[in-house]
């Protein structure tokens, strides 16, 4: 099988220093835990931003700060969110494409998260990508629900998406689908042909169907956007802990991780 592409998804929107002490925030703190995450066998980086008060923000000269701090430490995929956080704008969550990173997350619909609503309108999804084709950024399709996946084969029978796509499945969001082997499974199943796919666990999910992905020939997320936990009632110390484990587990099943290079070749990016 494939090499294992790990991404780490550092930070998201949600998350505090009061659940995790060892979040970062600040984009020199956010470039570090990026280059520990590389040394520890990620590829890809998931960016979110945060303003100096811990807020979630999308703001274009936010995110070129965290680029930059990044690439003068490591060489690494970024991939920033357009998801932002509920209550954001499209043209908000938009912003940092314009940045022309080499990959953008792309949520393919609206989803119940948590008490709140994720709202993605199908012509705001659609202008999203046209975004992305015109910066030369490669979407990864955030699937958290079976409908997702549906809409991603009819923008693909449209011409709207060109194959080969990659997925995200984003597992055990309060309001989505269930962080479960068979939901998993089932959207395995449903991938259209040629595609290469990624999972993220939420919570307690993410070291099982992380191991599943690794068996399965997918790829994994771990970070503490999606679980601040190395195990039951233990915090993890940091992102590149719950990588190094991914790592690990890779290696033991004749997965080792992708470099960023190696990851690059296997996605069809083109290096920024």
């Amino acid at each position: 099988m494939d090499k294992l592409i790990i991404t780490a998804a550092l930070t998201g929107a949600e998350v505090t220093r009061q659940q995790q002490p060892a979040l970062p925030l600040s984009p020199q703190e956010i470039a570090l835990a990026a280059q520990e995450c590389v040394e520890a066998g990620a590829s890809i980086v998931h960016l979110h931003a945060r303003n100096p008060d811990g807020t979630p923000t999308q703001d274009r000269e936010v995110y070129r700060k965290i680029i930059s701090a990044i690439r003068s430490r490591c060489d690494v995929i970024i991939q920033v969110s357009t998801g932002g956080a509920v209550g954001m704008t499209p043209s908000e969550r938009l912003a940092p494409v314009t940045l022309a990173p080499e990959m953008a997350t792309l949520s393919m619909g609206t989803v119940n998260f948590g008490d709140d609503v994720f709202m993605n309108h199908p012509a705001d999804m659609q202008a999203f990508l046209r975004a992305m084709h015109e910066h030369g950024v490669k979407p990864e399709l955030e699937v958290f629900d079976t409908g997702m996946l549906t809409a991603a084969h009819r923008w693909l029978k449209n011409g709207l998406l060109q194959a080969p796509v990659h997925f995200d499945f984003v597992l055990g969001i309060p309001g989505a689908m269930a962080g479960t082997p068979e939901a998993l499974m089932y959207l395995r199943s449903q991938l259209p042909a040629g595609s290469s796919w990624t999972v993220a666990g939420i919570g307690a999910a993410q070291l099982p169907l992380g191991a599943m992905a690794i068996v399965l020939g997918g790829h994994v997320r771990v970070g503490f956007e999606d679980n601040v936990y190395y195990r039951r009632g233990e915090l993890a110390s940091s992102n590149a802990q719950l990588v190094a484990r991914m790592a690990r587990i890779g290696q033991e099943l004749g997965r080792a991780p992708a470099t960023p290079d190696e990851a690059r070749a296997m996605l069809g990016l083109r290096k920024a």
